[in-house]
């Protein structure tokens, strides 16, 4: 059992050895949980906004595939467009 000390600012030091086996670095996110009387500090990684759309479009296969020609990119646009024309309100 590892026992940490709270210092000014309440900032506690993770000892190095479970810093190592949660693979846990400088600058890392960390949640912190309240549990009962029990804090809990799990890593996580924060991903911008922006790459979590992209992620779940690709996930829902709404991205569309890498084109060879501009040529090839409009005609899939035209067809698309005119299943969006297609679609009722």
């Amino acid at each position: 059992m590892a026992l940490v000390k709270v210092k000014e600012k309440y900032q506690v030091t993770i000892p190095a050895s479970l810093r190592e086996k949660a693979g846990v670095e400088v600058g890392d996110i960390m949640e912190a949980k309240l549990q009962g009387k029990n804090i809990t500090l799990i890593p996580k990684s924060v991903v911008d906004r922006d790459i979590e759309i992209s992620l779940e479009q690709m996930r829902r296969g709404q991205v569309s595939r890498p084109y060879n020609s501009a040529k090839d990119f409009l005609r899939s646009l035209h067809r698309e467009v005119k299943k969006l024309k297609k679609k009722p309100a």
